[in-house]
């Protein structure tokens, strides 16, 4: 479906539920909350749901936000590139003919929708959601201040190799709707708790390298969230600290879930493709960040996941 389609699809149909993927980042509670707020405004009835639940360092995109009762009718997934990225809670929608339209960004999309609207060219999902909305009415500045913030967390504040123009230039429009966009990013990329900034201090003192020092490996265990009380979404900044290393060419983060259970983040620089990495252990995303998920003990895993970047150096 191209965005005309999508345009007619949002204006046509009414009792949206609109997914967004589990450890929810800015991008895809942006490009939610800013599609419902703007679908409320046509009169539409529009709910965001996410498996993991809202992280608190995002409550600002959700202020005056509460659930409609209403019997859904259309399905929408913002920012999902695989239907298990919905979590376990939604599993209802990971059914084949679930969800009636995609809107995403990942190179690795399945294809799980009825309909899709992809552009792997875009640096976030709610770039996509811009340019859909743009040409459907005043975008409000509460809807503005959830797509600069998906644009501004998947570009890094703009310093990713996927921020282009078009980064910059749909996010000086949404400036100009009046957004505080200085507190934005201060919230996202400046202010953490001492107790993060302690938990951070703890992760990163023990990273470990391997292949030459060109691999360097975080790990953020169960036990350290617990120690430092914070929420895994509090370490978001974690998986990009390595690639600030001289040398390094991936930077790994294991992320334990459940006992036996991990979540791996990669971040590399252009000499490596990390969505063909984790695409081969089952995961996926963009070609300089990407994810998958490994099960065994934790030397075990952290042994997979070097090895496959082994095989691609």
């Amino acid at each position: 479906m191209d965005i005309n389609g999508v345009r007619r699809f949002l204006t046509e149909n009414d009792n949206y539920t609109i997914l967004t993927h589990i450890s929810p980042d800015g991008d895809t509670l942006g490009c939610g909350f800013g599609l419902c707020r703007f679908l409320r405004g046509m009169g539409k009835k529009a709910n965001v749901v996410n498996g993991d639940g809202i992280p608190h360092r995002y409550d600002f995109l959700c202020e005056d936000y509460s659930l409609q009762d209403y019997e859904e009718k259309c399905v929408i997934a913002v920012d999902i590139a695989d239907a298990k990225l919905m979590g376990d809670r939604l599993k209802k929608y990971q059914q084949p003919g679930a969800v009636d339209l995609c809107i995403d960004h990942h190179v690795s999309n399945t294809k799980y929708a009825k309909e899709t609207l992809l552009d792997p060219t875009a640096g976030a999902a709610a770039m996509i959601i811009y340019e859909i909305l743009s040409g459907m009415g005043t975008i409000t500045r509460e809807v503005a201040a959830c797509l600069y913030t998906g644009i501004a967390t998947d570009t890094g504040c703009f310093r990713f190799e996927n921020t282009d123009y078009r980064a910059h230039l749909y996010a000086s429009k949404l400036i100009e709707t009046g957004i505080d966009f200085y507190s934005i990013n201060r919230k996202m990329f400046e202010l953490k708790s001492r107790n993060v900034a302690a938990a951070e201090r703890a992760i990163v003192s023990e990273m470990k390298f391997f292949l030459n020092d060109k691999v360097a490996v975080n790990v953020i265990s169960l036990e350290t969230i617990k120690k430092y009380g914070v929420e895994p979404a509090e370490l978001e900044g974690i998986p990009s600290v390595a690639l600030t290393i001289e040398g390094v060419l991936a930077g790994v983060t294991v992320k334990e879930k459940a006992v036996g259970t991990y979540k791996i983040s990669l971040r590399t620089t252009d000499e490596l493709n990390a969505s063909q990495i984790c695409s081969d252990l089952g995961g996926g995303g963009h070609i300089r960040a990407a994810g998958c998920e490994i099960k065994g003990e934790l030397s075990e895993v952290i042994n997979k996941i070097v090895a496959k970047i082994s095989e691609y150096m």
